[in-house]
This record gives structure tokens, C-alpha cells and sequence, in this order.
């Protein structure tokens, strides 16, 4: 179960990772579409696991990728919520395939 506060900083770096990766992934990886779906954090706040969605690309390439640019994006992070956060959280990427999910459901109820 997830505390107030952990929710908060959740949407927080969700809103903030998002921004990063939009402006910063045109030049890290062209021609793909990044999107974080949600990001959850440990309770002693020390690790973030962010899900992405990922389009243009094949996701897993992209999420190499990503992964290279962790620290990168890990300090931008760092300077956007410094007021906010004293410790920036470690970061995890994960594929976000609830789409898949939801349209392999789709898929079968329309059978």
C-alpha cells in the first residue's frame, strides 16, 4: 500500500521523467515516442520504477537505450525536483505492455 507521499512524489517524477524524455529523446533516440505510464516508488524512497510505452521503435532496442542514458536522465531529473526531493531515487526502466494486454482481451472477446 502506497502512502500519501509516496504517491505524490510518484506523479511527480512521472510528470517530470515525461517532460525529460520528450525533449531530450529526439536527440537520444530519433524517430521513437516515449511516453511514462507510471512510476512507482519504494517506501524509503530510494528506487523509482518507471514503465514506459514506447512507439516507432521496437521496445526493447528503445529500452537499451534508455537505460544507457539513465544517468543522463537521472541528473536532469535531479536538477528539475532539487527543491522538492533531498534524494534523487534510483531509476529501474520497464516496457509498459498493459496495451497489449488490453487489446489481446479485446482481441478474444470479440471472438
Amino acid at each position: 500500500m502506497e502512502s500519501n507521499r509516496q504517491k505524490k512524489i510518484s506523479r511527480l517524477l512521472q510528470k517530470d521523467l515525461g517532460e525529460i524524455l520528450q525533449q531530450e529523446g529526439r536527440s537520444w533516440f530519433p524517430g521513437a515516442l516515449i511516453t511514462v505510464t507510471k512510476v512507482q516508488v519504494t517506501s524509503d524512497l530510494a528506487l523509482a520504477k518507471t514503465y514506459l510505452s514506447i512507439f516507432g521503435k521496437p521496445a526493447p532496442e528503445t529500452l537499451k537505450q534508455v537505460e544507457i542514458h539513465t544517468k543522463e536522465i537521472r541528473h536532469n531529473l535531479g536538477l528539475r525536483v532539487k527543491n522538492q526531493l533531498r534524494h534523487i531515487p534510483d531509476l529501474r526502466f520497464y516496457i509498459d505492455d498493459s496495451l497489449d494486454y488490453i487489446e489481446n482481451i479485446e482481441r478474444l472477446l470479440k471472438e
